[in-house]
């Protein structure tokens, strides 16, 4: 696709200490706006839109608003061999992580299997930034975040699970990580966001209005509408896994009790993050060729692209051009400097 004659391109770092010096000035201590700067400039990097500088004015307006605490500072506690709990002090869950990330892979490794459960925070981005390190260790990784409530399952007539995220990530010795990152429903709010931003359409099936009637608009979805589970009620058992381990094993918040909507522009719920580390070699020291085969196979079936394959491909691109903003972007940038 041909790049718009209305865009612009940026190199990475600059955007980076653009977005930087954007959190700053809002109040957020500077090692963890470095720490959003990152993933917010990863998401542009790597094409993930949905959760690039589009979620940067709920970022500010959660600080701004007392929301979120941007200077929060993280709790770690072993509460058991390999088991670590974070308080993360209505602070942001990434900044959580980076604190606990070199205990748990050290964990990981001297037992196995390591468990990060996070609480008291909010997650506002994409998941494979959290999990990606983690393969790159050498480490088979799941993570996985509650949100406030926003899908209908089974049969409901008012929302209770939330769009619920999940990512895996597993290490490759012959190339980058796979990872994935997907939420509970048809489509993440992050997609729903930027298609009403686009002004396009949903596909059918994937949100409600207000009333519960099926919408293609993503404005009346996002007004009060609902989103609907992917796979139906598969997918909502999905959205349940997900409550139980980011909130009932951390002892972070469900999505119905959020309390966000007293909070003008904030795109996160206070919630939780279930993040586990396994050493992929411990029980089999051919892992990494066990899986080379795998994936070898899949390739000879006539599967043409694993999951992040297109990011990591995005990525080099815009490592060796920039990235290339469009209009939309470049204002979010210059009305919140």
């Amino acid at each position: 696709m041909m790049p718009l004659e209305t865009e612009r391109r940026i190199a990475i770092a600059d955007l980076h200490r653009r977005v930087l010096a954007i959190l700053i000035e809002a109040g957020v201590d500077g090692n963890h706006a470095d720490i959003l700067a990152g993933v917010i400039t990863a998401a542009e990097r790597d094409g993930a839109r949905g959760h690039g500088l589009l979620r940067l004015p709920g970022y500010l307006a959660s600080v701004r608003t007392g929301w979120i605490d941007g200077r929060a500072v993280p709790k770690i506690t072993e509460v058991g061999p390999a088991f670590l709990s974070i308080d993360a002090g209505n602070g942001f869950a990434t900044a959580a992580l980076a604190a606990a990330r070199p205990l748990l892979i050290s964990n990981a490794r001297e037992y196995g299997i390591a468990l990060l459960a996070i609480r008291n925070s909010h997650h506002l981005g994409a998941l494979w930034p959290d999990v990606e390190p983690l393969a790159e260790a050498g480490l088979v990784a799941l993570s996985t975040v509650n949100a406030r409530s926003r899908i209908l399952v089974w049969g409901a007539g008012r929302k209770v699970l939330g769009t619920n995220p999940m990512c895996f990530a597993f290490p490759r010795r012959d190339g980058p990580p796979i990872v994935w990152d997907q939420a509970s429903s048809a489509a993440s709010q992050g997609e729903v966001l930027l298609a009403a931003r686009r002004n396009e359409k949903l596909a059918p099936g994937i949100g409600n209005d207000s009333a519960g009637r099926p919408a293609t608009d993503p404005a009346k979805v996002l007004d009060g509408g609902t989103l609907n589970p992917f796979g139906g009620h598969k997918g909502a058992s999905i959205a349940l896994m997900v409550e139980v381990l980011a909130a009932g094993l951390t002892g972070g918040r469900f999505g119905f009790e959020d309390r966000s909507a007293r909070y003008p522009g904030v795109i996160s719920g206070n919630a939780g993050q279930c993040v586990i580390a396994i050493d992929a070699t411990r029980s089999n020291e051919a892992f990494g060729s066990r899986i080379e085969i795998l994936l070898s196979e899949l390739r000879a079936s006539g599967v043409s692209r694993f999951p992040g394959e297109q990011r990591y491909r995005q990525r080099a691109h815009s490592e060796a051009m920039g990235i290339a903003l469009g209009p939309e972007e470049w204002t979010i940038i210059e009305r919140t400097s």
